[in-house]
């Protein structure tokens, strides 16, 4: 999942709700010490443009799509392990082939127009709508990548519903009564309950989709612990779902909150003034240089002048690499991409352009995490001559004719990656005599620049969309290349190799041996140079004491279903 989201043009919507108004939490009385009501405030860095899950494409959308619509599998808070969400429970076929999910009964959709007035309950069918959906080859799908080649008839659906939705859906997926659910794969997938744990598949019912149509992105109809309220082009405003199904430990009905409210930063330093001014609660990804502007001074904090705050920090499931399009023929010889990854000095980049902010990328693409050792895999080591070398093997002694190239970095008001950019700007001028000049840009001016092919290098980070390390390696599957791409596989690797591996690994039943390949496939992404790795970092957050039971984890999601406001005293 990319970390970076469209801009959106001015937008107006007020959608009635039914949520409990302030009058009715105040009524609510919950044990376990935790309390109703009250309203979490943050801000993102660009406007989001889609509040449908399968466009869900980048982790700030993800961010509030995951607050409107339930998966039918779940993470639980430390982001590694499998629970219960629609699906109360399932079975896996010992060949890992057949999938049964229970869905849970007293669950309801959001009040909507598209049901006349008041949400009705939730049925199996309504989860193989939604998988339907993510198989399909319509414009709005963003996901089919996820499933089309793992389910049964995924591939023919996927064909055949490019202008319209194909009635009858994917042969693979059935509900075979009110709470049953059975997905058939096409091959054995051992990780397919992990798959379906990302919020893209977060469920909706088909009555909004042909209420709405095309315009079904701002009409979102979900079955989350939040309802959307309103949604501009300043903030969204998202309120209490009264009759979400979830409970916590105690038997407390979520959400304890009565709102949570968005809103867009110009910039860091403005979000991190916003939260020592105290109109949000929390921050994310805070760069290390930016702390001071939050904390204050020594003699504020002395004289009780300093917000209460909590930081939290976890190494995130994520990478930041320069991105290579084989569609430009430079970028075809391997020499020079390999080049390229031993010019670039990451230990400079990070310790001395990001000042210490992140880890050298210096194994494979994939980050060390919970779920796999990076160890295992060799990367590229900095060394100018042999880079020059290389390059001069390539036919470009010296930069020589080599022609001058656009960095597009996404994130206008991201200033660690446009410090990174220009760092590795000056790195390759320095090193290798070649000229790059960084463009700030949105990630959709980027995403059409790639699409045109004026995009040949940029600037990305990639982060884990569920707790697995194939969820990085897909990103290369030639099997994902597109016309236009701009998401999985934008690069246009084609390896025969690679592919082979990649799909005995998505086959293979024995964990050892799955993993073996797994490691096997990295390894070959780093010899080849599809891209130059050059980083991995930390999740950190800041939040208000105010906010109580907030949990972070390396996948970076947020749930907001079970966080309270308690003052601190």
């Amino acid at each position: 999942m990319f970390k970076r989201t469209p801009l959106l043009a001015t937008l107006l919507l007020v959608i009635a709700s039914c949520s409990s108004s302030a009058d009715d939490i105040s009524k609510l009385k919950a044990t376990g010490g935790a309390r109703y009501g009250g309203e979490i405030r943050f801000m993102l860095g660009d406007k989001v443009s889609t509040l449908l899950p399968i466009q869900a494409t980048d982790l700030y959308t993800h961010r509030v799509t995951s607050q409107l619509f339930d998966p039918i599998l779940g993470l639980d808070a430390t982001g590694k392990n499998v629970v219960p969400a629609l699906a109360e429970s399932y079975t896996i076929s010992k060949d890992a082939t057949v999938f049964t999910f229970k869905i849970r009964n007293g669950v309801y959709f959001h009040d909507d127009d598209c049901f006349g007035g008041e949400g009705r309950e939730l049925t199996a069918e309504d989860v193989k709508f939604t998988l339907d959906m993510a198989c399909s080859g319509l414009k709005e799908n963003e996901i089919s990548w996820l499933l089309v080649d793992r389910v049964k008839g995924a591939k023919a659906f996927n064909s055949a519903s490019h202008t319209s939705f194909k009635e009858g859906g994917v042969e693979g997926i059935q509900a075979t009564d009110k709470n049953t659910l059975v997905v058939t794969l096409a091959e054995p997938c051992v990780n397919f309950d992990k798959i379906l744990t990302f919020g893209g598949f977060g469920v909706f019912p088909k009555e909004a989709y042909d209420t709405y149509g095309k315009d079904l992105k701002n009409h979102p109809v979900g079955t989350g612990p939040f309802i959307l309220k309103e949604k501009t082009d300043k903030k969204i405003r998202l309120e209490r779902n009264s009759r979400y199904w979830k409970k916590d430990q105690f038997g407390n009905q979520l959400p304890f909150l009565g709102a949570v409210e968005i809103t867009y930063a110009t910039d860091k330093r403005s979000e991190l003034m916003a939260f020592r001014n105290q109109k949000i609660d929390l921050v994310l990804e805070i760069p290390a240089e930016e702390v001071e502007n939050v904390l204050g001074s020594l003699q504020e904090a002395q004289a009780g002048k300093t917000v209460k705050h909590k930081v939290d920090s976890k190494q995130a499931a994520a990478l930041t690499y320069i991105a290579m399009s084989q569609d430009n023929p430079v970028f075809k010889d391997v020499r020079v991409r390999k080049a390229f990854n031993i010019a670039v000095n990451r230990d400079q980049l990070v310790n001395e352009t990001l000042m210490g902010e992140g880890y050298p990328a210096k194994n494979g693409f994939i980050p060390n995490t919970d779920f796999y050792n990076a160890s295992r895999v060799k990367g590229f080591a900095f060394d100018v001559a042999k880079a020059q070398a290389l390059l001069a093997e390539a036919g470009y002694a010296g930069g020589a004719n080599f022609p001058v190239l656009t960095l597009y970095v996404a994130g206008k008001n991201d200033s660690d990656y446009h410090r990174l950019a220009k760092g590795i700007a000056e790195q390759l001028k320095q090193n290798l005599n070649i000229n790059l000049t960084v463009k700030l840009c949105s990630i959709e001016e980027r995403s059409a620049a790639i699409a045109s092919g004026k995009a040949s290098i940029w600037v990305s980070t990639w982060i884990a969309d569920y707790p697995d390390p194939e969820t990085f390696l897909s990103l290369f599957y030639g099997g994902n290349i597109k016309a236009n791409a701009t998401f999985v596989n934008p690069f246009k690797y084609k390896s025969p190799a690679f592919d082979k591996l990649y799909v005995q690994a998505s086959k293979e039943l024995d964990a050892a041996k799955r993993l073996d390949l797994i490691v096997k496939c990295d390894q070959m992404i780093v010899d080849d140079a599809v891209v130059i790795p050059v980083m991995n970092s930390d999740f950190i957050t800041m939040i208000n004491s105010r906010v109580r039971n907030f949990e972070t984890n390396s996948l970076e999601m947020l749930d907001f279903s079970a966080i309270f406001i308690k003052e601190p005293k």
